[in-house]
């Protein structure tokens, strides 16, 4: 364990998520209430940064240039943010502050929560700190769908492809520099004609590769054209005017290469369909796509197994396929309650037994809800101000119109582009109050795991114990007939609790 060290110099975070706000009191109103922390504390205050950035989009430059100016100093560091979520929203930043702390370099101070993280805390305070960052992920994961449920009614109403053209299609920028696809004049007839011979089931894709490169269709990077391009290029619905995002099937506006009658023909080719079908069973295992293989490093897959007595009575077992650890290149099947008695095991551990502890959580919870709470209610109340304005702009277009000061072009343009603004501020507004009813319940998650994950483990559906399992769990995987597991932070810090009393250095 590292020897305790204790910060006299400070360095200050204050952070606001959007522009709308650089101008606003939020930046100035938590320096200044960091400052008098300082000063309660008697912390040196050697700098200071005002990050008006989104905590969720790229590397977080600002946030990377704090961390070199901490590790750059020869003694303790203290790092004063208002609340978790003012210095991390994620757990991608996790590793990096972990270090520091463990070396003595840092201290995270958090003012409206009351304590700080040091190479001395506890196993509690830890916990306390993940469970932080684990409600300020959440928050951003579920404001984040304002922006996807936007993006998606503007697909639903222009049809419009955002990402890298496919091969036979270019992306252009029109006369007044806005993105946009073309079809491309050169690939499109040599695509068109490969999607037309391999609809006659005469070719193999292996024989259609030599046919389209001897035709001269290349890459857009001047590459020859492979059959698992091609594999690829066959399935792609984008060709006939249908474009596939997140799952699900749009029409696009960016013209089509082949029919939609080609497109099938060729579908049918590829699936050949002669062969049996594969019946696929409808049971939803707990462990799907969640259990590794600890030999091989792939997915275990499941299978239910009956058995019909003479009686008539049925009975079934689901078993998990793997790999032997013995005899690594042979397969063995293991009972799946075996395997999920030893997770409820696990999940046993996992509740805080301490009542003074157990409090100490709930208590926290509770103030990082109301917290929430205050900041849900102060950004819905700018964004119906922001639609006020809005509103108010609007008419003063129809005045500026009637007195002939604006064209009519002018005002359809000038209105067009407010009327789209405030549709997504409709849209935002009423997404919020879903945005808030998860939020609860991610916050009663976290609540039922500190009182007792094992008991909401065996009270849950399949689906509610795989969502249990992947919050829970940073890894699980299976080793013969034995389970192994990683906890995801902070609950790797609950197991702790009981007989550990500091920070494990």
């Amino acid at each position: 364990m590292s020897e305790r060290t204790i910060a006299t110099k400070a360095v200050i975070l204050s952070r606001v998520s959007s522009k709308d706000q650089e101008d606003g009191y939020s930046l100035e109103v938590q320096t200044d209430r960091l400052e008098k922390y300082c000063v309660r504390k008697d912390l040196r205050i050697i700098n200071k940064f005002q990050i008006v950035e989104s905590s969720t989009q790229g590397d977080r430059k600002k946030f990377m240039e704090i961390i070199k100016f901490i590790k750059a100093q020869r003694e303790t560091i203290a790092l004063v943010a208002d609340k978790v979520d003012r210095i991390q929203r994620s757990q991608k930043e996790t590793p990096i502050l972990d270090e520091l702390i463990k070396k003595g370099n840092l201290e995270l101070h958090f003012n409206s929560e009351g304590y700080i993280i040091h190479n001395e805390s506890t196993a509690h305070e830890m916990m306390m700190w993940g469970m932080g960052v684990v409600i300020a992920k959440s928050h951003t994961d579920l404001l984040s769908e304002n922006v996807k449920k936007s993006f998606k009614r503007k697909i639903e109403t222009y049809g419009e492809w955002y990402g890298h053209a496919p091969l036979g299609y270019l992306n252009k920028r029109d006369e007044r520099g806005r993105s946009m696809i073309i079809i491309d004049p050169v690939r499109a007839p040599i695509i068109e004609k490969f999607f037309t011979e391999y609809a006659t089931g005469v070719y193999t894709l292996p024989e259609m590769a030599i046919k389209v490169n001897k035709w001269g269709l290349r890459t857009k990077d001047g590459r020859h054209i492979s059959k698992s391009s091609l594999y690829h290029m066959i399935q792609n619905s984008f060709y006939y005017g249908q474009m596939k995002i997140k799952g699900e099937i749009w029409p696009h506006c960016h013209g089509t290469i082949i029919s939609r009658e080609v497109f099938k023909a060729c579908e049918a080719v590829r699936r050949n369909w002669g062969r049996k079908p594969f019946q696929c069973r409808s049971r939803e295992f707990i462990f799907k796509g969640i259990l590794k293989c600890a030999i091989t490093g792939t997915t275990v897959s499941a299978e239910t197994k009956t058995k019909t007595y003479n009686n008539g009575k049925i009975d079934g077992w689901t078993y998990l396929r793997t790999f032997d650890p013995k005899i690594p290149n042979k397969r063995m099947w293991v009972r799946e309650d075996n395997i999920i008695g030893q997770l409820e095991e696990v999940l046993k551990n996992l509740c805080i037994k301490d009542p003074i502890l157990l409090k100490q959580t709930m208590e926290y919870l509770t103030v990082v809800n109301d917290g929430k709470s205050h900041e849900f209610n102060r950004e819905v109340a700018a964004f119906k101000e922001e639609h006020t304005k809005i509103q108010t702009k609007l008419d003063k277009l129809v005045d500026l119109l009637a007195e002939g000061i604006l064209s009519k072009e002018d005002f359809m343009r000038k209105k067009d582009q407010l009327k789209e603004r405030q549709y997504e501020l409709t849209e935002i507004l009423a997404s919020y109050d879903k945005v808030d009813d998860k939020f609860s319940k991610k916050l009663a998650s976290l609540i039922n795991i500190a009182s007792g994950a094992y008991e909401t483990f065996k009270g849950s559906t399949i689906a509610e114990k795989r969502e249990l399992l992947n919050f829970i769990f940073a890894n699980l995987q299976l080793r013969g007939q034995k389970l192994e597991h990683t906890l995801a932070f902070p609950f790797s810090e609950l197991t702790k609790l009981t007989n550990c009393s500091t920070y494990p250095g």
